[in-house]
């Protein structure tokens, strides 16, 4: 997740020190930094995600964006995935990128890419849920200590289920199964603790302007530079694994 600028950036896969291209679509001065920035934060193949995204958005306007970059442990692996959604006046562009060792010295490595570009019309609820510390002191200055954000648009649901109880600790009686039906399409669960207090912002921030799209309502206006853009170049020979649908 974004949070604030960083001074450097280790030299490790992933993580090019190459500055990332500077397209003026991609700036939006409401949230805590440019795309361009988070990206280079996360250190996830910051200039080959913003080439790919910038190829998504096919000449659109960022109106907000967002950045998640996950880190978990497979074993004796730690897989790193960024998720990078990028709102414009009629689109919700999702771009997810994972990579993948084919060797164990780690030599070789491929990148896979995919891209969806869903209209906001088509976009049916924007669910943000808040998880604060200590509510019986909560005061209006307390930060958010998590929030997780879920949009739904296709109508997939996810069921989950478990053993029923009566609450009796001494019932061993079948009680069936309970559970919960949730209608998603992407969930992303951004921690103050994990990502920073501004990631935590800026997912508010993304989520109200989702929200200002998705409903009609006046949405924030994207910062437009007045630099000319850059004459697109390939970051790698040819892009591995990207698919682009559009809804």
């Amino acid at each position: 997740m974004s949070s604030q600028p960083p001074a450097s950036a280790p030299e490790t896969p992933g993580n090019e020190t190459q500055a990332v291209r500077h397209h003026s679509s991609h700036s939006h001065t409401a949230q805590g930094q440019s795309l361009e920035g988070a990206l280079q934060k996360a250190g996830f193949y910051p200039v080959l995600v913003a080439d790919v995204v910038d190829d998504a958005l096919d000449g659109r306007d960022c109106v907000a964006h967002l950045v998640h970059l996950e880190t978990h442990f497979d074993r004796a692996e730690v897989r790193r995935h960024i998720t990078v959604l990028v709102l414009t006046a009629d689109m919700l562009v999702i771009t997810h990128v994972d990579d993948q060792q084919l060797d164990e010295a780690g030599e070789q490595i491929v990148a896979q890419i995919s891209t969806e570009s869903v209209p906001v019309a088509q976009i049916r609820s924007v669910v943000l849920s808040y998880m604060y510390s200590q509510p019986q002191n909560y005061k209006p200055s307390d930060p958010v200590r998590e929030v997780t954000l879920s949009i739904a648009w296709s109508g997939g649901q996810r069921l989950d289920m478990g053993p029923a109880s009566c609450g009796d600790p001494q019932c061993e009686a079948d009680h069936g199964y309970s559970g919960t039906i949730a209608q998603e399409d992407i969930v992303l669960r951004i921690s103050a603790e994990a990502d920073g207090l501004q990631a935590v912002q800026d997912a508010k921030l993304f989520a109200r302007a989702l929200r200002a799209v998705n409903t009609g309502s006046p949405a924030p206006q994207p910062h437009v530079q007045s630099m000319p853009p850059r004459p697109r170049a390939g970051v790698f020979g040819n892009r591995l694994s990207r698919g682009h649908q559009q809804r």
